[in-house]
């Protein structure tokens, strides 16, 4: 496999306390379009880091609704008629033919989320009708917890490059990371984890999701669609992921900083 560079060197100015300028390297994160096709047509289109597209776009689908399973996907390739990217930035799903799509009502949601133009009680029964609530018994110490952040960080390769990208990772209830991506999109990172559980076949309904930033109602979606019980956060969550998370008996978790956290909802989960 082909290895992506998910930064680029370039030469900065640096302008020094006293006012003193250098010339010196730096790396920053890369940032480029990622068009997503299904059977061909163009959904919805991205801006990612590049790297695990594969895993993005199955990822996407399956939070989307528009997937349940694997077996729902035939394939998911890059398109080799994108002729000025290096056929690295349109990607087609091609799904089980008994999957009806009607791509216009999907790019109209995807744009709805994209534009922050979604929100409130409507929202939340709306995805509920896609996906059920959570259903899990799983419990995971403090003391286990308290370790993921310096985990987490210790996975973000790039970040510690560049300090210009997301991070999420999913973790067992043991404490051990199962896989971890980085994007400039938080949501990416995340349908990026996921999109790597499904087309793996990994069960989801006994692990931990830890982000790097805040918690927004769109992770919560994310989550609640990958079967994902428990949501845990460097920084805050949003009032509407709390309201999604208390109404979907999802777990959320938040401030992990500093052997400290607030748990806000499904707090029978953490002893």
């Amino acid at each position: 496999m082909t290895k992506i560079d998910q930064s680029r060197l370039i030469t900065i100015r640096k302008l020094s306390a006293n006012q003193l300028i250098t010339e010196e390297p730096d790396e920053v994160a890369l940032e480029e379009p990622l068009e997503i096709r299904i059977r061909g047509n163009a959904i919805a289109t991205t801006m990612r880091t590049p790297g695990n597209d594969i895993d993005l776009v199955a990822g996407f689908i399956l939070t989307e609704g528009i997937i349940k399973k694997r077996s729902d996907i035939l394939e998911i390739a890059h398109c080799v008629d994108d002729k000025t990217t290096n056929n690295q930035n349109i990607a087609n799903a091609y799904l089980n033919p008994n999957i009806g799509i009607d791509s216009e009502k999907i790019k109209r949601h995807f744009y709805a989320n994209s534009s922050c133009g979604i929100c409130g009680k409507t929202t939340i029964e709306s995805v509920q009708s896609l996906f059920p609530l959570i259903e899990s018994d799983i419990s995971i110490s403090i003391k286990e917890l308290g370790k993921f952040p310096q985990k987490l960080r210790d996975a973000q390769n790039t970040f510690k490059q560049t300090g210009g990208l997301h991070a999420a990772a999913l973790f067992d209830i043991h404490g051990s990371i199962i896989h971890s991506s980085e994007d400039v999109g938080r949501h990416n990172a995340v349908d990026k984890v996921i999109g790597y559980s499904v087309l793996r076949e990994i069960e989801l309904s006994s692990t931990v999701l830890m982000v790097s930033g805040r918690v927004s109602y769109e992770i919560m979606q994310k989550s609640l669609a990958g079967k994902i019980p428990i949501v845990a956060a460097i920084s805050a969550p949003t009032s509407l992921a709390v309201e999604f998370a208390t109404e979907n008996k999802q777990t959320l978790i938040g401030f992990m900083r500093n052997n400290k956290m607030n748990i806000y909802t499904g707090h029978e989960r953490i002893y």
